[in-house]
């Protein structure tokens, strides 16, 4: 299988993956494949989600390894989210 194929295999997992997902969890998926790397305030802002609906569907998102964070390096406070490849 040569790598291209890998990743559309890939791409049709996570995306029949999400499906399954909450509607919250798929809007937040599709902010990130959007706009890349998102602390979840600019998430929640993005998506005009609440913080707690926002915290919930990162959650959900994280636990099916379709999202990963880091601390962000400008703020300690926050976490960076990106979608997982």
């Amino acid at each position: 299988m040569s790598t291209t194929e890998q990743d559309a295999e890939k791409e049709t997992d996570a995306d029949s993956t999400v499906w399954e997902l909450p509607p919250s969890s798929k809007l937040v998926y599709k902010v990130l494949e959007y706009e890349e790397s998102m602390t979840q305030e600019e998430i929640a802002a993005e998506s005009r989600l609440c913080p707690r609906t926002v915290r919930y569907a990162l959650g959900k998102l994280e636990d099916h390894g379709l999202v990963a964070s880091r601390v962000s390096l400008t703020d300690a406070r926050q976490s960076k989210y990106w979608i997982e490849e």
